[in-house]
């Protein structure tokens, strides 16, 4: 949108680099900040002396700063003060210049101090205001912050890139009754004459500004000292005794840490803090880790078997990021899938470590696996290391390409490289450049020298280029022919966009094992098999990419399903929806082959067969009644036998994936129809409603709540005010946004409208802005609803979720995403074809791409799907 601004030493543009970037003529080595928030006014006071090595003779010192209002400015060197001549602000970049009389020499140490002032926004970015309500119902404030990615700008005048780091003397001053937090422990406290107190914290290590964290507020706490170093978790009073798992959790995994890296957890203290309002999930600044209040907080009574394991992922996640992150930092924002790749495939591997009963390497298949495949197939898709120049695009970049890809990629290689060979390669990557700054090119020397491979000219593809392939498979005997191209959902590859050829990696299953050495990185291979009665590539579908096999071969890969492992059904069912979608096979076969999966056991599995339904549900969404009742009938179908088998008691001598399994079945089937399930579901809800808040088992009640709201009389017009209250006045946040998550599935006129009023009148915290409209999109009245809504009401929303943060571009996957047809794509095009697409271009492409792929399917395979149906008796004609 603007051409590149960078500045040289001497003030002048300087067009080379290409990036957003400040100009290198000085660095920061330290900050010594003192901060002062208002929480009664929303204000903030600062003064920041910030240590710099002049390494050009220099007359400007370009900082970043946005929302600051800067006060007095002088340097300091060699015994002379200056203060600025001139004073000038690029607001586009976000950076003020300040111009010197005299020449500062090359080789000197200064220090640039600067007093400023700032607002505690309530945009959850730099440092914000956060509230929430006491136990006597009093609304309370306290100062917190969010810097990831560029955002310590709007807390202080800063050197505000990752690669420039620097140590950490920061002190907070507050009233004498608040808790000061901040990423180092506390080197002395003194108290102020004015009911006020002034708490330094200790010099940090080198990090880089979006690590930067201090909070100041009411706070109680838990404390957990069976690491070396005492982990504390933080949250409201009240609150606090729902951190003992979390605390608990972090000892354990910081310790299992120190050991798998070979390196020390470097700082004195481990705080983790629940944040009432928090636009994502964790933020893994140093030492000082903040979280959305249930992605840290956990109620044993009163929580879900999916939350706790939703907490330990998060935790695990964010304490991953010491290291890989915080210790050894990206250089620049397009190697974000360092940090986030890895803590994402750090946080599987741990858990599979401390919770080997959860299978977590076969829920990444339908998880972080059919995330990376589903965003990554699409046009609009990005390289893992995306080209970011302007602040505008970094926010978008923090997604599941970013996250899910990186990690699959990691996981990929290390399934080749082996798991000890791979850790080894890490250990001695963290060992080279701690407290440095890495590109991708160094991960892979590291790995390459653990292993004796070359492992870039393997990786590099993966990494730098868009999408990933789908291999095609061909019979001649007992000769495989491998044919790779790319794959789109959209079914509409250009030759142009078929050029790269990725190193795939066969991982070949036979009824010999598996041989994990097979790789091709042409267009076209062969492969010899000894005998071709049973055979699968992808094994334990570990390798980034789709296969197409002869209808006949998958026909008899499902009937072989004893042969396979819980990964390789999972990948199977899932390639074969991906490629349905795409129009490399039918649509019919796809139902084919769910249906030969009646029998199955396992809960993975079962987990894939939902997605496909609820995949092909959504593309059909505004097809025919005859049609989506019918497909409603099929999922029925499926699971009305395996709820009634396995049932919905939750009973404590359950295995883990065995809870799971009865509330998948339980909410599929309900959700389709199920009368027995309906009638449980009516039977606990009635219950609830008369005051037994236990009624209903944790692991069911959001099915609970959203079968009632399908089949309840008048559409759940009663229902939706019982969850209205229960998200009102649930115990805690994880009651409150089950229950705010549900109150979208009515298809009730006036509960659609209740629940949109709902979403911006100021009842639900701007966070979960997102919670209550995404259920409109499981029904065509909701959806529609929903965009009529966002177009009614799209600068409230701008206003709400500023472009420049990260939340915008959500809200508007989720509001566009549900439409199926081209008409509804020239529709949204129209709406936005006049507006600034700032900081969400990149999400509404992606959902305009998505609307094109089911568009697609439908119009190919429509005919296809109602014969199907027809055949087997789920039409409309047949009792439904």
């Amino acid at each position: 949108m603007c051409r590149h601004h960078d500045l040289d030493a001497s003030g002048n543009v300087d067009i080379t680099q290409g990036k957003e970037v400040l100009p290198s003529n000085v660095k920061p080595t330290n900050y010594a900040l003192e901060l002062e928030p208002d929480l009664e006014k929303f204000t903030f006071e600062g003064t920041v002396g910030i240590t710099l090595d002049i390494v050009e003779d220099s007359t400007t010192i370009a900082i970043n700063d946005i929302d600051l209002v800067i006060g007095h400015v002088k340097l300091e060197y060699d015994g002379q003060t200056q203060t600025p001549t001139s004073t000038g602000r690029d607001d586009e970049i976000q950076t003020t210049t300040f111009t010197f009389k005299d020449t500062i020499p090359a080789g000197t140490n200064a220090i640039l101090t600067i007093k400023y002032k700032g607002t505690l926004n309530d945009n959850m970015a730099g440092f914000y205001r956060s509230s929430y309500k006491d136990e006597a119902g009093e609304t309370k404030y306290m100062a917190t912050t969010q810097m990831e990615p560029t955002d310590a700008r709007r807390a202080l005048p800063c050197f505000d890139q990752p690669d420039l780091k620097a140590t950490w003397e920061v002190t907070l001053i507050a009233d004498k009754n608040l808790t000061c937090l901040s990423n180092m422990d506390v080197k002395h406290e003194k108290d102020h004459s004015n009911g006020k107190k002034a708490v330094t914290f200790n010099r940090s290590p080198k990090m880089s500004t979006y690590l930067l964290a201090f909070i100041v507020g009411d706070f109680k706490y838990v404390e957990n000292n069976d690491f070396r170093v005492p982990i504390r978790v933080y949250a409201t009073p009240g609150n606090e005794k729902q951190g003992v798992f979390s605390a608990e959790l972090a000892a354990r995994t910081l310790e299992f840490y120190e050991k798998t890296f070979d390196s020390p957890y470097p700082l004195p203290k481990m705080d983790m803090v629940a944040i009432p309002d928090f636009s994502a999930g964790a933020m893994e600044n140093w030492g000082l880790v903040t979280y959305r209040v249930v992605d840290l907080l956990y109620d044993e009574r009163t929580a879900s078997l999916d939350r706790k394991q939703r907490i330990a992922e998060v935790v695990q996640h964010e304490l991953a990021h010491q290291w890989f992150g915080n210790l050894v930092t990206m250089d620049f924002w397009e190697g974000l899938w360092l940090n986030e790749g890895f803590a994402t495939w750090m946080s599987w591997y741990s858990s599979n470590k401390f919770y080997p009963q959860w299978k977590v390497w076969e829920s990444y298949v339908t998880d972080s696996l059919a995330g990376a495949l589903s965003l990554d197939g699409l046009r609009s898709s990005h390289p893992i290391e995306a080209p970011v120049k302007k602040v505008s695009e970094i926010n978008q970049i923090f997604d599941s390409i970013s996250y899910l890809k990186g990690s699959s990629v990691l996981r990929m290689i290390s399934v080749y490289l082996g798991e000890d060979i791979f850790l080894e390669g890490i250990r001695r990557y963290l060992k080279k450049h701690a407290y440095g700054n890495t590109q991708t090119g160094d991960l892979w020397a590291a790995l390459s020298d653990a292993s004796g491979k070359d492992v870039e000219s393997d990786m590099a593809t993966w990494t730098k280029k868009i999408g990933y392939p789908v291999v095609t498979v061909k019979e001649d005997g007992k000769t495989l022919h491998l044919t790779q191209n790319r794959y789109l959902r959209t079914a509409d590859v250009k030759p142009e966009e078929d050029e790269t050829l990725w190193p795939i990696f066969i991982g070949l299953r036979t009824k010999d094992g598996v041989e994990e050495s097979l790789t091709f990185n042409k267009r076209e291979t062969t492969l010899e098999l000894k005998d071709t009665d049973f055979f699968k590539l992808n094994a334990d579908q570990t390798g980034v990419y789709r296969t197409l096999y002869t209808p006949e071969r998958l026909a008899k890969l499902g009937q072989e399903s004893s042969l396979l492992s819980v990964q390789d059904k999972a990948g199977l069912l899932g390639d074969a929806g991906a490629l349905a979608t795409s129009g490399y096979q039918k649509t019919s076969g796809l139902l084919d082959l769910l249906s030969g999966f009646k029998d199955e056991k396992e809960y993975i599995v079962w987990t894939e067969i939902a997605q496909r339904i609820s995949g092909l549900k959504a593309a059909w969404l505004f097809e025919p009644k005859d049609q989506t009742e019918g497909l409603k009938k099929f999922q029925r179908d499926m699971f009305s036998p395996l709820a009634h088998r396995v049932g919905w008691d939750f009973k404590k001598d359950d295995d883990d994936l065995h809870q799971q399994l009865k509330a998948l079945a339980f909410a599929q089937a309900g959700s389709s129809g199920d009368e027995k399930v309906v009638a449980a579901a009516t039977e606990m809800f009635k219950k609830f409603a008369e005051g037994d808040a236990d009624a209903i088992n944790p692991n069911i009640r959001g099915s609970v709540y959203s079968i009632v709201l399908q089949y309840g009389d008048n559409s759940g017009e009663k229902e939706w005010e019982i969850i209205y209250n229960a998200y009102k006045n649930g115990r805690n946040g994880d009651e409150r946004n089950v229950a705010l998550r549900s109150l979208g599935r009515s298809e009730n006129k006036e509960n659609i409208k209740k629940t949109l009023d709902l979403a911006i009148n100021g009842e639900v915290k701007e966070q979960d802005i997102y919670q209550p409209i995404g259920g409109l999109r499981s029904h065509a009245a909701g959806t529609k609803a929903l965009w009529v809504w966002t177009q009614k009401n799209w600068d409230l929303l701008v206003k709400k979720l500023p472009p420049g943060l990260s939340m915008l571009g959500s809200i508007v996957l989720t509001c566009t995403g549900g439409f199926t047809t081209d008409q509804a794509i020239g529709d949204i095009e129209k709406f936005f074809d006049k507006k600034s697409l700032k900081g969400f271009d990149r999400s509404l492409a992606q959902s305009l791409d998505g609307i094109r792929a089911k568009s697609a399917w439908v119009k190919r395979d429509v005919e296809d799907v109602k014969g199907w149906l027809k055949k087997n008796k789920y039409s409309a004609a047949e009792k439904l």
